[in-house]
């Protein structure tokens, strides 16, 4: 991605769905889980985004995930879909993460799309975002 023609989305989602469950106890202390929720984006990105995530507990509550979040939206208005992959922490108490556009996962007005972002989420339902993006 150059920054010369990088557009920047900022804005909000909403967590309107979120489900984990546990597949492993560590040793140390702590687990292994899955997650999967659904968020509404208003701002930059305007629809809704699916995610799915792989967490890894530690003893202490805090924990490390990574995952891929299926966007069905539409960014800059130009309508279609595209997949994020993030990684990211948990303290306890509010995640933040960073994200990049999948190369070649666009579709129809999102259609080689590029770009990487962060996230923030307090506990609860609503966190911010950015994406610096370029569409071909």
């Amino acid at each position: 991605m150059t920054n010369a023609t990088a557009v920047k989305a900022t804005g909000t989602f909403r967590v309107s769905s979120m489900e984990e469950d546990s597949y492993e106890s560590l040793e140390a202390g702590g687990k292994l889980t899955r997650a999967r929720g659904d968020q509404e984006f208003s701002g930059g990105i305007e629809g809704q985004g699916h995610v799915e995530w792989l967490m890894c507990y530690r003893k202490d509550g805090s924990a490390r995930f990574v995952g891929h979040q299926l966007m069905r939206c539409s960014v800059g208005g130009r309508a279609g879909t595209f997949v994020i992959e993030a990684s990211g922490d948990f303290d306890g108490s509010a995640s933040t993460g960073d994200w990049w556009v999948v190369p070649g996962s666009g579709t129809k007005g999102l259609k080689g799309m590029s770009g990487n972002g962060s996230f923030e989420a307090a506990k609860g339902p609503m966190a911010t975002y950015t994406l610096e993006y370029e569409l071909s």
